[in-house]
């Protein structure tokens, strides 16, 4: 299938004033200016002069998980009763069937990373999956694609109602230092077990399991973390474990952009479309990803779902324009960078041929906000669109 005249951000190279993307079963084949593009047939697709480009990336969000106006029923993104829940697996907790995915695919956000949200120092693992399928199962691109770890005010809060620990930094950071020396114990008693039949490996530990991948850098370790304070905790157990980590939200980076850029980690930056709702929210400000991405900082653009909706990703990445980053870094920012961010850029976040033919085809310039979405396709099938209704 062809979707011809258009304007082509393939965010992987040059914008293409007038071009075409021609996709082949599930994949894209062929990116390129219309002066080589093949005869259109019946079947494909007149862009129009709108524009082209990969589908829309949140690489941070709880979809699926903290089910639309339905309340605690299907609220199954939090397991506040134990700090320390890193066997706890996304797929298992995921509504696909939620309302919130068709929303998605109609904005034109064709993959998210979804797992479970900040009450817990260990949260567990994320999964990152496509926004369309009958069951979460056949959606899935990667699972586990992270495991999460919360620092701050989220964990403090939910374990002083309980009269539990963590109620302060100083024990959530311990929790989580333990837990990793735990687990580099456990890989290594494992692997002395491998290496000679005379010792005894040791007993099954679940917690442990799910946690050896991220010791040996082989899983993504994703940190909460807003105030500076505790992105500067996050950058501290991710060198003394030499951790493959990245910062979620951030939303303090802008403070300490110069520090995060030397350290070489990316910021999954957002929401920014609410109020500032709780203490450490205080120096929120839609400059957050301009500023670190001008130190030099991978960033991309999250909403957080249900924080802020996820079909309004795409605003998202408008307002950081707003605040003064450039479209092209803003569209990166839920594409490519979210791809890689994600651990999922093999796959998806830029029109490169072989990768999955998931593309948004807009009236106007994506991150306008009067624009429409004439079309989404996702592995190379229409899902949504205003020719698809």
């Amino acid at each position: 299938m062809l979707i011809y005249h258009g304007v082509v951000h393939t965010m992987d190279g040059a914008v293409i004033p007038r071009g075409y993307v021609r996709l082949e079963g599930t994949r894209i084949a062929a990116v390129g200016p219309m002066e080589e593009c093949p005869t259109p047939g019946p079947g494909d697709l007149d862009a129009g002069g709108g524009h082209i480009l990969p589908g829309f990336i949140d690489a941070h969000c709880h979809l699926g998980l903290l089910g639309d106006g339905v309340g605690f029923e299907a609220d199954d993104s939090n397991e506040a009763t134990d700090p320390c829940t890193p066997q706890l697996r996304a797929v298992d907790g995921i509504n696909i069937q939620d309302r919130c995915f068709a929303e998605a695919r109609a904005a034109g956000v064709t993959t998210v990373l979804t797992g479970p949200g900040s009450a817990n120092p260990i949260a567990g693992q994320f999964a990152a999956l496509k926004t369309n399928g009958r069951w979460v199962d056949e959606a899935v691109i990667k699972a586990p694609a992270a495991m999460k770890f919360a620092l701050g005010e989220n964990p403090k809060t939910v374990y002083n109602e309980r009269k539990e620990t963590p109620i302060t930094r100083m024990a959530t950071a311990a929790i989580i230092r333990e837990n990793l020396a735990k687990a580099l114990e456990y890989q290594d008693k494992c692997d002395k077990a491998d290496e000679d039949p005379d010792t005894d490996a040791p007993d099954l530990d679940v917690k442990l399991e799910a946690l050896v991948p991220v010791v040996r850098r082989e899983l993504p370790a994703h940190f909460h973390a807003h105030r500076a304070d505790d992105i500067a905790t996050a950058v501290r157990i991710g060198r003394e474990f030499g951790l493959n980590y990245v910062l979620v939200h951030g939303t303090e980076g802008h403070l300490v952009a110069d520090l995060l850029a030397r350290e070489g980690v990316g910021v999954i930056t957002g929401p920014c479309l609410g109020d500032r709702s709780k203490p450490e929210l205080a120096n929120m400000t839609l400059e957050n990803p301009v500023i670190l991405a001008r130190a030099g900082v991978k960033v991309a653009i999250c909403t957080d779902h249900p924080e802020t909706p996820v079909q309004y990703l795409p605003l998202c990445a408008a307002m950081a324009v707003r605040a003064g980053l450039d479209e092209e870094e803003a569209l990166a920012a839920i594409t490519r960078n979210a791809a890689e961010l994600a651990g999922v850029e093999r796959r998806v976040g830029t029109l490169t041929p072989g990768k999955d033919a998931d593309v948004v085809v807009t009236t106007g310039h994506p991150l306008d906000w009067r624009s429409q979405v004439l079309a989404v396709f996702l592995e190379g099938t229409p899902v949504a669109g205003k020719n698809f209704v």
